[in-house]
Protein backbone atom coordinates (compact mmCIF):
# COMPACT_ATOMS: atom_id res chain seq x y z
CA UNK A 1 0.00 0.00 0.00
CA UNK A 2 2.92 2.35 0.38
CA UNK A 3 4.11 1.74 -2.66
CA UNK A 4 0.59 1.62 -4.03
CA UNK A 5 0.51 5.71 -2.31
CA UNK A 6 3.48 6.45 -4.41
CA UNK A 7 1.81 5.12 -7.69
CA UNK A 8 -1.41 6.86 -7.61
CA UNK A 9 0.60 9.98 -6.61
CA UNK A 10 2.76 9.74 -9.80
CA UNK A 11 0.39 9.61 -11.62
CA UNK A 12 -1.25 12.75 -10.39
CA UNK A 13 1.96 14.42 -10.46
CA UNK A 14 2.74 13.48 -14.27
CA UNK A 15 -1.13 14.39 -15.55
CA UNK A 16 -0.68 17.98 -13.23
CA UNK A 17 2.41 18.59 -15.46
CA UNK A 18 2.36 16.89 -18.49
CA UNK A 19 -1.19 17.04 -19.52
CA UNK A 20 -1.84 20.80 -18.99
CA UNK A 21 -2.28 21.56 -22.72
CA UNK A 22 -4.04 18.69 -23.79
CA UNK A 23 -8.11 18.28 -23.23
CA UNK A 24 -9.31 16.27 -20.04
CA UNK A 25 -11.00 13.80 -22.58
CA UNK A 26 -8.24 13.70 -24.90
CA UNK A 27 -5.85 13.40 -22.06
CA UNK A 28 -7.99 9.96 -20.79
CA UNK A 29 -8.30 8.23 -23.80
CA UNK A 30 -4.32 8.29 -24.23
CA UNK A 31 -3.61 7.29 -20.89
CA UNK A 32 -6.19 4.04 -21.50
CA UNK A 33 -5.35 3.59 -25.19
CA UNK A 34 -1.91 3.46 -23.81
CA UNK A 35 -2.66 1.07 -21.34
CA UNK A 36 -4.46 -1.67 -23.43
CA UNK A 37 -0.56 -3.24 -23.93
CA UNK A 38 -1.36 -4.59 -20.16
CA UNK A 39 -4.43 -5.95 -21.13
CA UNK A 40 -3.10 -8.72 -23.29
CA UNK A 41 -2.64 -10.95 -20.99
CA UNK A 42 -6.32 -10.58 -20.19
CA UNK A 43 -7.50 -11.65 -23.59
CA UNK A 44 -7.68 -15.07 -23.21
CA UNK A 45 -9.83 -15.41 -20.14
CA UNK A 46 -11.88 -12.44 -21.56
CA UNK A 47 -12.88 -15.07 -24.70
CA UNK A 48 -13.25 -18.33 -22.73
CA UNK A 49 -15.08 -16.43 -19.71
CA UNK A 50 -18.48 -17.03 -21.77
CA UNK A 51 -19.78 -13.66 -20.87
CA UNK A 52 -23.84 -13.54 -21.47
CA UNK A 53 -25.61 -9.93 -22.87
CA UNK A 54 -26.51 -8.71 -18.94
CA UNK A 55 -22.51 -9.24 -18.37
CA UNK A 56 -21.71 -6.94 -21.85
CA UNK A 57 -24.53 -4.99 -20.61
CA UNK A 58 -23.39 -4.17 -17.23
CA UNK A 59 -19.38 -4.03 -18.67
CA UNK A 60 -20.87 -1.19 -21.02
CA UNK A 61 -22.43 0.73 -18.19
CA UNK A 62 -19.50 0.53 -16.29
CA UNK A 63 -17.12 1.51 -18.83
CA UNK A 64 -18.95 5.05 -19.59
CA UNK A 65 -19.59 5.78 -15.81
CA UNK A 66 -15.60 5.26 -15.54
CA UNK A 67 -14.76 6.86 -18.59
CA UNK A 68 -17.30 9.87 -17.64
CA UNK A 69 -15.35 9.82 -14.19
CA UNK A 70 -11.58 9.98 -15.86
CA UNK A 71 -12.49 13.08 -17.95
CA UNK A 72 -13.61 15.00 -14.67
CA UNK A 73 -10.76 13.51 -12.64
CA UNK A 74 -7.96 14.79 -15.63
CA UNK A 75 -10.00 18.54 -15.45
CA UNK A 76 -9.75 18.26 -12.04
CA UNK A 77 -6.30 17.88 -12.06
CA UNK A 78 -5.64 20.97 -14.29
CA UNK A 79 -7.90 23.39 -11.94
CA UNK A 80 -7.18 22.61 -8.31
CA UNK A 81 -4.41 21.16 -5.95
CA UNK A 82 -2.85 18.15 -5.96
CA UNK A 83 -3.63 17.73 -2.03
CA UNK A 84 -7.58 18.72 -2.71
CA UNK A 85 -7.61 16.12 -5.87
CA UNK A 86 -6.54 13.15 -3.00
CA UNK A 87 -8.59 14.49 -0.43
CA UNK A 88 -11.88 14.98 -2.13
CA UNK A 89 -11.38 10.99 -3.96
CA UNK A 90 -11.58 10.09 -0.71
CA UNK A 91 -14.91 10.25 -0.78
CA UNK A 92 -15.51 7.53 -3.03
CA UNK A 93 -15.67 4.54 -0.42
CA UNK A 94 -18.77 6.71 1.47
CA UNK A 95 -20.60 6.81 -1.90
CA UNK A 96 -19.90 3.66 -2.51
CA UNK A 97 -21.36 2.37 1.12
CA UNK A 98 -24.36 4.66 0.28
CA UNK A 99 -25.14 3.08 -3.39
CA UNK A 100 -24.35 -0.44 -1.32
CA UNK A 101 -27.53 0.60 0.93
CA UNK A 102 -29.51 2.34 -1.93
CA UNK A 103 -29.06 -0.30 -4.99
CA UNK A 104 -28.07 -3.63 -3.29
CA UNK A 105 -30.47 -3.94 -0.36
CA UNK A 106 -27.24 -3.54 2.11
CA UNK A 107 -27.76 -2.55 5.85
CA UNK A 108 -26.98 0.45 6.62
CA UNK A 109 -26.63 0.88 10.52
CA UNK A 110 -26.68 3.74 12.69
CA UNK A 111 -23.25 3.68 13.21
CA UNK A 112 -22.04 3.65 9.05
CA UNK A 113 -24.78 6.50 8.52
CA UNK A 114 -23.21 8.74 11.57
CA UNK A 115 -19.38 7.79 9.41
CA UNK A 116 -21.17 8.77 6.17
CA UNK A 117 -22.14 11.88 7.89
CA UNK A 118 -19.16 12.79 9.01
CA UNK A 119 -17.01 11.84 5.62
CA UNK A 120 -19.50 14.83 4.51
CA UNK A 121 -18.59 16.78 7.24
CA UNK A 122 -14.46 16.63 5.96
CA UNK A 123 -16.10 17.81 2.29
CA UNK A 124 -17.13 20.94 3.86
CA UNK A 125 -13.86 21.31 5.61
CA UNK A 126 -12.20 21.03 2.39
CA UNK A 127 -14.36 22.82 -0.05
CA UNK A 128 -15.57 25.57 2.85
CA UNK A 129 -18.80 27.21 1.09
CA UNK A 130 -19.41 30.44 2.02
CA UNK A 131 -15.79 31.14 2.94
CA UNK A 132 -14.37 30.80 -0.42
CA UNK A 133 -15.23 30.28 -4.36
CA UNK A 134 -15.94 26.81 -5.25
CA UNK A 135 -14.25 26.30 -8.45
CA UNK A 136 -15.58 24.05 -11.55
CA UNK A 137 -12.36 21.91 -10.16
CA UNK A 138 -14.29 21.05 -6.56
CA UNK A 139 -17.36 20.02 -7.97
CA UNK A 140 -15.69 18.18 -11.09
CA UNK A 141 -13.48 16.22 -8.40
CA UNK A 142 -17.52 15.63 -6.28
CA UNK A 143 -18.60 13.98 -9.69
CA UNK A 144 -15.45 11.88 -10.42
CA UNK A 145 -15.78 10.48 -6.85
CA UNK A 146 -19.64 9.64 -7.45
CA UNK A 147 -19.04 8.26 -10.89
CA UNK A 148 -16.34 6.06 -9.58
CA UNK A 149 -18.66 4.53 -6.97
CA UNK A 150 -21.01 3.98 -9.40
CA UNK A 151 -18.40 2.10 -11.50
CA UNK A 152 -16.86 0.05 -8.58
CA UNK A 153 -20.61 -0.90 -7.24
CA UNK A 154 -20.88 -2.53 -10.78
CA UNK A 155 -17.75 -4.24 -10.71
CA UNK A 156 -18.78 -5.67 -7.24
CA UNK A 157 -22.07 -7.30 -8.63
CA UNK A 158 -19.63 -9.07 -11.70
CA UNK A 159 -17.27 -10.02 -9.00
CA UNK A 160 -19.02 -13.33 -8.01
CA UNK A 161 -19.52 -14.35 -11.84
CA UNK A 162 -16.60 -13.27 -13.28
CA UNK A 163 -12.60 -13.56 -12.90
CA UNK A 164 -10.40 -10.66 -11.76
CA UNK A 165 -8.10 -10.08 -14.91
CA UNK A 166 -11.59 -10.68 -17.06
CA UNK A 167 -13.16 -7.60 -15.17
CA UNK A 168 -9.92 -5.38 -15.03
CA UNK A 169 -9.58 -6.15 -19.30
CA UNK A 170 -12.78 -5.35 -19.90
CA UNK A 171 -12.88 -2.05 -18.11
CA UNK A 172 -9.48 -0.89 -19.85
CA UNK A 173 -11.23 -2.16 -23.02
CA UNK A 174 -14.58 -0.33 -22.34
CA UNK A 175 -13.23 2.70 -21.06
CA UNK A 176 -11.04 3.14 -23.97
CA UNK A 177 -14.33 2.72 -26.39
CA UNK A 178 -16.45 5.48 -24.25
CA UNK A 179 -13.87 8.00 -24.34
CA UNK A 180 -13.13 7.93 -28.32
CA UNK A 181 -16.29 9.93 -28.83
CA UNK A 182 -15.08 12.40 -26.57
CA UNK A 183 -11.58 12.83 -27.28
CA UNK A 184 -12.61 12.78 -31.12
CA UNK A 185 -13.94 16.11 -30.25
CA UNK A 186 -11.81 17.78 -28.67
CA UNK A 187 -8.86 16.58 -30.13
CA UNK A 188 -5.64 17.98 -30.86
CA UNK A 189 -1.68 16.37 -32.02
CA UNK A 190 -0.12 15.51 -29.05
CA UNK A 191 3.37 16.00 -29.00
CA UNK A 192 5.62 13.19 -28.59
CA UNK A 193 6.80 14.57 -25.11
CA UNK A 194 2.57 14.43 -24.19
CA UNK A 195 2.71 10.48 -25.38
CA UNK A 196 5.76 9.45 -23.20
CA UNK A 197 4.10 11.56 -20.04
CA UNK A 198 0.49 9.57 -20.70
CA UNK A 199 3.00 6.35 -21.38
CA UNK A 200 4.34 6.72 -17.94
CA UNK A 201 0.61 7.94 -16.44
CA UNK A 202 -0.25 4.42 -17.90
CA UNK A 203 2.64 2.37 -16.28
CA UNK A 204 2.26 4.02 -12.78
CA UNK A 205 -1.64 3.31 -12.60
CA UNK A 206 -1.25 -0.26 -13.71
CA UNK A 207 1.64 -0.80 -10.94
CA UNK A 208 -0.46 1.11 -8.67
CA UNK A 209 -3.29 -1.28 -9.16
CA UNK A 210 -1.23 -4.01 -9.28
CA UNK A 211 0.82 -3.66 -6.02
CA UNK A 212 -2.70 -2.47 -4.13
CA UNK A 213 -4.55 -6.10 -5.37
CA UNK A 214 -1.07 -7.58 -3.56
CA UNK A 215 -1.56 -5.96 -0.41
CA UNK A 216 -5.24 -7.14 -0.34
CA UNK A 217 -4.09 -10.12 -0.65
CA UNK A 218 -1.10 -10.02 2.04
CA UNK A 219 -3.30 -8.04 4.63
CA UNK A 220 -7.10 -6.92 6.29
CA UNK A 221 -7.66 -4.23 4.31
CA UNK A 222 -8.64 -2.39 7.78
CA UNK A 223 -4.56 -2.86 8.13
CA UNK A 224 -4.36 -1.46 4.24
CA UNK A 225 -6.91 1.40 4.28
CA UNK A 226 -5.24 3.79 6.99
CA UNK A 227 -1.74 3.40 4.71
CA UNK A 228 -3.60 5.34 2.24
CA UNK A 229 -3.84 8.57 4.24
CA UNK A 230 -0.12 8.58 3.43
CA UNK A 231 -1.16 9.37 -0.51
CA UNK A 232 -2.43 12.95 1.20
CA UNK A 233 0.88 13.52 2.41
CA UNK A 234 3.43 12.89 -0.50
CA UNK A 235 0.30 14.62 -2.30
CA UNK A 236 0.58 17.78 -0.09
CA UNK A 237 4.68 17.83 0.02
CA UNK A 238 4.72 17.65 -3.70
CA UNK A 239 2.56 20.22 -4.44
CA UNK A 240 4.26 22.44 -2.15
CA UNK A 241 8.31 21.13 -3.67
CA UNK A 242 7.40 20.88 -7.54
CA UNK A 243 3.62 23.18 -7.73
CA UNK A 244 4.25 25.97 -5.36
CA UNK A 245 1.17 25.18 -3.92
CA UNK A 246 1.06 26.71 -0.65
CA UNK A 247 -0.20 23.71 2.45
CA UNK A 248 -3.91 24.55 2.74
CA UNK A 249 -4.38 23.34 6.81
CA UNK A 250 -8.14 23.13 5.97
CA UNK A 251 -7.11 20.51 3.28
CA UNK A 252 -5.76 17.96 4.99
CA UNK A 253 -7.38 18.74 8.26
CA UNK A 254 -10.70 17.97 5.70
CA UNK A 255 -8.92 14.84 3.81
CA UNK A 256 -8.16 13.35 7.28
CA UNK A 257 -11.47 13.57 8.23
CA UNK A 258 -12.79 11.74 5.30
CA UNK A 259 -10.32 9.10 5.78
CA UNK A 260 -11.05 8.29 9.36
CA UNK A 261 -14.71 8.00 8.43
CA UNK A 262 -13.79 5.44 5.80
CA UNK A 263 -11.38 3.60 7.51
CA UNK A 264 -14.23 3.22 10.34
CA UNK A 265 -17.07 2.12 7.67
CA UNK A 266 -13.87 -0.27 6.14
CA UNK A 267 -13.27 -1.08 9.77
CA UNK A 268 -17.11 -2.37 10.38
CA UNK A 269 -17.47 -4.09 7.36
CA UNK A 270 -15.02 -6.36 8.08
CA UNK A 271 -16.38 -7.19 11.74
CA UNK A 272 -19.52 -7.70 10.30
CA UNK A 273 -17.95 -10.26 7.82
CA UNK A 274 -16.06 -11.72 10.53
CA UNK A 275 -19.30 -12.13 12.84
CA UNK A 276 -21.07 -14.00 9.66
CA UNK A 277 -18.32 -16.44 8.94
CA UNK A 278 -18.01 -16.96 12.48
CA UNK A 279 -21.87 -18.12 12.76
CA UNK A 280 -22.10 -20.09 9.04
CA UNK A 281 -18.82 -22.19 10.47
CA UNK A 282 -19.24 -22.45 14.23
CA UNK A 283 -16.35 -24.27 15.89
Amino acid sequence: MFITGLCFVAVTAIVKFGAQDLPAAQAGFMRYLIGLVFVIPMIKPMLNAGMTRRHLTMFSLRGVAQALGVILWFFAMTRITIAEVTAMNYLSPVYITLGAALFLGERLAVRRILAVVVAFVGALIILRPGFREISPGHIAMIGTAILFAVSYLIAKQLSGELSAPVIIGMLSITVTIALFPFAYAVWVTPSWTEIGWMALVAFFATAGHYSMTLAFAAAPVTVTQPVTYLQLVWSTLLGVLFFAEPIDAWVVLGGSVILASVTFITWREAVLKRDLSSKSHPS
